[in-house]
Order: structure tokens, then C-alpha cells, then sequence
């Protein structure tokens, strides 16, 4: 038995234009939902250029407020107009001085199904993310929408296996990682490889531990560093979509746009996990360390 979820995914280049950016997001999902796209997962901070090249306290001006604001009117709109789940990427205004990197569902009728505040942050070059955004307080829970139940997380989450299991634990029906994540200039091109089929191989081996489909999109193309300090950020692009064992669905270019339908059998996952019971041989009994920063003995 099949249970089919056609999922459209946004792989774009960013502007300096939120308008812009919200536009483009529009018409890509009005041609997803037209090809029969019941979900729509966009990018990373898709209204804005990745602010976090530089640290300038003016820059927290772009967090929106989501409980209401013309950012929420507008994608909540659209999800309804176009009658699918939507999966977003904000700045979150929580309050003064408090920001969080939120994903916010959408589900079709326009309602907001849920939220989820991004639990790691990086702090790296070119990527001063904890200058900005507040550790996530919500947890990793998934999403009840009425195309099934979401894992949504975002971006650095993506490199740690002990979140997408605990949203695995909870039923979460597939993964979903917003991503912004790109080349330095200055790499060579061995090591540009070697960074993207890194980032690629560890979320598959998500979708193989957990027995999960995996949805990630990220954006595309050439930002620059307003401080010139660096050349900027090259986002690989490489969207993709795999099955439960990590087998590849979907896998966009690294250097151009693509808004693509993919097909996911939801219900394949089940049988995948009769093969491989991963969930059942755990050694709950053994795993206490995990909790531990690091074990010096």
C-alpha cells in the first residue's frame, strides 16, 4: 500500500529585497501547488539576504513578530489561496533584544500548525548566528499537519543525529531542514566537494537511522560580506529528497534555481523499519551518556 505525498521544494537565490523574495516564493509555489504539490518547503531566512556575514545590531530591524504581522498575513494567504502546507523560515521578534530562527507551518486552510525555533547555533565565520538568534526553547516536537506529521528542524540541526531521533521517537513522518550553507571563497575545490558530500551524507544517514524520508532545501547563488572581510558566501544549492534509506528522490543542481514536485511514499517507511529495526534494538538501557557534554573517563 502507498500513501503518496507530493512535496514541492524552493531552491532560490536570495535579494536585499523582501518584497522580492516573497514574490518569487509565490510564484514558485503557485506553479508546485498547480503540478499537485500538497506541501511546500522553502529555504533558510528566505525574506532577507543571510544577514549573519556581519554582526550590526541594525540588522535585528528584519525580525518579524509571528504571532502577527504583513509577513505572517502574506505566507499565511498563500498556503490558503493555494490549499497546501507550507513550511517557512523566519527572524522571529520574540521581544525586544530576544530572537529566535523560527519555522512556522502553515497548514492549508492558512492557520499557523506550529512552530519551531531553531535549537542549534553556529558560530563560525561567516555564519555569527548566536550574535542574533537565541537558542530554541520549544524542543524538537513535531508538527501535526493534515499531510502528516513534520520534523521540521533547520539548517545546523542538520549535523547532529540526536535531533532528528528524538523527532523519529515522536512519530515525525519525515524530516525537514531549511537550509542557508555555502563555500568560502577561499577553499580549494577539493574541499568544497568534501564540505557538500559531507553536509549530503549525514542527513542521509538520518533518513537510513531513523527510517525517514528527508526533505532539505537550501538556497542558491553569491552573497556578499557587506564587511569585506571575506569574498562572501557561494550557497551550493543541492536541494534534496531521499527515501527512508537514504536513497536520493530528488537532488537539485548547486548552481542554478529549482522548484520541483517529488513524490514520497510515506508508507514505505513502515516496511523499511521491518527490514532495518533500528527502533527496536536500541539500548536505551546504555545511552545515559548522551547526556553528558563529554565523557573524560
Amino acid at each position: 500500500m502507498t500513501q503518496i505525498l507530493r512535496t514541492g521544494i524552493i531552491q532560490q537565490h536570495n535579494t536585499d529585497d523582501a518584497a522580492d523574495n516573497r514574490n518569487r516564493i509565490a510564484l514558485a509555489a503557485e506553479r508546485l501547488a498547480a503540478d499537485g504539490a500538497r506541501l511546500i518547503v522553502n529555504r533558510e531566512l528566505h525574506d532577507s539576504l543571510y544577514f549573519c556575514q556581519t554582526e550590526n545590531v541594525d540588522t535585528c530591524g528584519l525580525a518579524v513578530d509571528i504571532r502577527e504581522s504583513d509577513t505572517i498575513a502574506f505566507y499565511s494567504s498563500l498556503a490558503r489561496r493555494l490549499g497546501v502546507v507550507l513550511v517557512t523560515s523566519l527572524f522571529e521578534r520574540r521581544a525586544a533584544g530576544l530572537y529566535h530562527n523560527t519555522a512556522v507551518v502553515f497548514e492549508a486552510d492558512g492557520s499557523v500548525a506550529g512552530k519551531y525555533r531553531k535549537m542549534h547555533i553556529p558560530d563560525d565565520p561567516a555564519y555569527y548566528e548566536k550574535f542574533y538568534f537565541t537558542p530554541g526553547d520549544m524542543g524538537f516536537r513535531p508538527i501535526d499537519t493534515s499531510v502528516g506529521r513534520l520534523g521540521v528542524l533547520v539548517c545546523w540541526d542538520q549535523w547532529y543525529p540526536e535531533a532528528a531521533r528524538l523527532m523519529a521517537l515522536q512519530g515525525a513522518q519525515l524530516l525537514i531542514y531549511p537550509t542557508a550553507i555555502g563555500w568560502e571563497s577561499s577553499d580549494t575545490a577539493d574541499e568544497k566537494e568534501r564540505q557538500r558530500e559531507a553536509w549530503t551524507t549525514v542527513q542521509r544517514g538520518h533518513a537510513v537511522a531513523n527510517g525517514l524520508p528527508v526533505v532539505t532545501v537550501n538556497r542558491v547563488g553569491h552573497e556578499p560580506d557587506p564587511s569585506g572581510a571575506t569574498g562572501g558566501i557561494q550557497f551550493w544549492g543541492s536541494s534534496f529528497v531521499t527515501g527512508p534509506q537514504g536513497e536520493f528522490l530528488y537532488r537539485a543542481p548547486s548552481d542554478a534555481e529549482a522548484s520541483q514536485c517529488v513524490d514520497i511514499d510515506l508508507a514505505r517507511s513502515e516496511q523499511v523499519r521491518r527490514w532495518w529495526p533500528f527502533l527496536r534494538d536500541r539500548r536505551i538501557d546504555a545511552y545515559a551518556g548522551l547526556t553528558s557534554r563529554f565523557l573524560d573517563d
